[in-house]
């Protein structure tokens, strides 16, 4: 049986080779019911992480054709369609750790956007979930202490405005979810 290999890090990353045109707006365009979930990465010292990339991930309220389109002559993706809605969104954060999605609300039965982030330095990507209504019985939530569940939570700024910062070291440090592949 082959031994594993050391993992590499994640990144440097290449724009042109991972950004779509709307990458942040998983919400069709004109949307009523869009949500803005917007937040910082940060690392271990409370600095912003200018090159992480975030990606969300949600349960789609009702399943509907990919948002997506790909140019049938060069295969490359010019951006989204406006119209349909697949649940998901990847941006890169700007100079400050800044990042911003615009999305639906997720359904009642899962009220969590599932959260990827890639970042220089880390030899693996992170999973985590910002939740958006902590009020249900979740287990994932229930399972943790109080303190450590409210980095998890995503707080309401305003009306349809969320903000999530997600730290990757630290006192503040983020739950970041380890899923095994065996």
């Amino acid at each position: 049986m082959p031994r594993p290999t050391p993992s590499q890090t994640v990144g440097p990353f290449f724009g042109y080779a991972l950004s779509t045109p709307g990458g942040g707006d998983a919400a069709p365009a004109g949307h009523p019911d869009t949500l803005t979930v917007h937040g910082y990465v940060r690392d271990g010292q409370g600095d912003p992480v200018p090159d992480a990339l975030v990606e969300t991930w949600q349960r789609v309220p009702k399943a509907r054709p990919g948002s997506l389109r790909r140019d049938p002559v060069t295969g490359g993706s010019p951006g989204r369609d406006g119209v349909g809605f697949t649940g998901f969104g990847r941006v890169a954060t700007d100079a400050d750790g800044h990042w911003v999605i615009r999305t639906l609300a997720p359904p009642a039965a899962a009220p969590y956007l599932a959260i990827v982030v890639f970042a220089r330095g880390l030899a693996h990507h992170l999973h985590t979930r910002a939740y958006l209504d902590p009020t249900g019985s979740d287990r994932l939530l229930s399972a943790l202490a109080p303190e450590r569940a409210a980095t998890l939570v995503a707080r309401e700024e305003r009306q349809g405005t969320h903000r999530f910062d997600i730290h990757l070291q630290g006192e503040k440090e983020t739950v970041f979810l380890d899923f095994h592949h065996d």
